[in-house]
């Protein structure tokens, strides 16, 4: 798994980023165990119901009948800024990814101006977290 590649895919991904009220743009590039790649960005509402980029990207794979996740890559940024900063997933993201992906599921993120990649576990990220 390209990295660096993924981390690409998902800063393309997040030109098509729909966030007028936040104006803040997400992007995510989701990997399968099989090495599928689909990608997705957050799309505001005026009401509670805007969508997550990683939300998006579990959609799309899960649409096209994938159900078998390794990892994901997100990258996030002001509009008006030039850097990516470091973002991880919400706590709804992580309630929602739980419910598709293992405890060893892989999340990355990127801090530009630092040029930094963490990686971690949705364990690690969601240690308390509800299941049936």
């Amino acid at each position: 798994m390209d990295i660096e590649k993924m981390f690409n895919l998902a800063r393309e991904t997040l030109k098509n980023s729909y966030s007028p009220y936040s104006n803040y743009m997400v992007g995510a590039t989701l990997v399968t165990k099989s090495g599928k790649i689909y990608t997705g960005c957050n799309l505001e509402n005026q009401t509670i119901q805007s969508i997550c980029a990683e939300k998006v990207a579990i959609a799309k794979a899960i649409s096209e009948g994938e159900r078998d996740f390794k990892a994901i890559f997100v990258v996030g940024k002001r509009k008006d800024s030039e850097h990516f900063e470091e973002i991880l997933p919400c706590g709804y993201c992580r309630q929602f990814l739980l419910e598709f992906c293992k405890p060893d599921f892989e999340i990355y993120s990127y801090n530009e101006e630092k040029k930094e990649v963490k990686k971690y576990t949705l364990q690690e990220l969601f240690p308390h977290s509800f299941t049936l």
